[in-house]
């Protein structure tokens, strides 16, 4: 059974930095290209990076130059590290299978609120 589990979202001020995880079960992460979305109330699913095989990278405008995707694959585990972080960045985000994935399939997400 394939299951993500995103963690390490939470409350920061506009210019903070927040590392998330997605823990991967159920595969090998070293097999699949990955990627980030994030979600906002009301609003649909929103692309915010990816990760290939290889290790190219791909973000989105809004957040690139601010926040950096990798991956560990003897831990079976995907990242994202958000510096600068905005206010219009808060949202749930989600990791989910795939480059730029059209229809991702997400799970749980963990939040991330930029407030003063």
């Amino acid at each position: 059974e394939v299951q993500l589990v995103e963690s390490g979202g939470g409350l920061v001020q506009p210019g903070g930095s927040l590392r998330l995880s997605c823990a991967a079960s159920g595969f090998a992460l070293r097999r699949t290209s990955m990627s980030w979305v994030r979600q906002t109330p009301g609003k649909q699913l929103e692309w915010v990076s990816s990760i290939s095989l290889s290790g190219a990278t791909d973000y989105a405008d809004s957040v690139k130059g601010r926040f950096t995707i990798s991956r560990d694959n003897a831990k079976n585990t995907l990242f994202l590290q958000l510096n600068s972080l905005k206010t219009e960045d808060t949202a749930t985000y989600y990791c989910a299978k795939g480059w730029r994935p059209n229809s991702p399939v997400v799970y749980h997400g963990t939040q991330v609120t930029v407030s003063s």
